[in-house]
């Protein structure tokens, strides 16, 4: 059996935090320096599990955590990453949109949870991860993503990590 479960192009089951981890660090190698990856999913889905593996696969040496009471967090790797929370935002206005556009520089990835209420301020991300539970220790990762370039990437990577 492979790796990865594929459900349809851009639609995984992963069973463990290995295979998220995994997953994850192949599609951060995949982004370059002002791409921005949206991550959608219920509390406890493994939103800032999958960050904290797509630094790490950036070079980020440091411990990943979540930023929910700074909204804000900032790692350096080989890359600059971004780590914003947006979960304890209520409302999202053009103002809080300027006071967040440090966190998307051209010479960084910044990865955005709980993106719903910014997504009208922030420019077409890179990547949406959409995460959901499906037992304890399985999820299903779909990514949706405009970039043909990057997209043909990713369906690469995970029809790769199927054999």
């Amino acid at each position: 059996m492979g790796f990865f479960k594929i459900i349809m192009p851009l639609d995984v089951i992963s069973r463990s935090g290995a295979e998220t981890a995994t997953l994850a660090a192949g599609m951060a190698k995949l982004l370059n320096p002002g791409d921005v990856v949206f991550l959608i999913g219920q509390l406890g889905t493994g939103k800032t599990f999958f960050i904290r593996s797509a630094a790490a696969a950036l070079g980020v040496s440091e411990p990943v955590t979540s930023p929910s009471f700074t909204m804000a967090q900032t790692y350096s790797g080989k890359i600059t990453v971004h780590h914003l929370d947006l979960y304890r935002l209520q409302n999202f206005s053009a103002e809080d949109a300027l006071d967040f556009e440090p966190f998307f520089e051209n010479d960084a990835v910044t990865f955005v949870e709980w993106p719903e209420q910014a997504q009208p301020f922030i420019e077409k991300p890179a990547v949406i991860i959409k995460l959901e539970h499906l037992d304890i220790s399985s999820r299903r990762i779909t990514f949706d993503c405009e970039k043909e370039d990057l997209k043909k990437a990713l369906e690469d990577l995970i029809a790769g990590a199927g054999n």
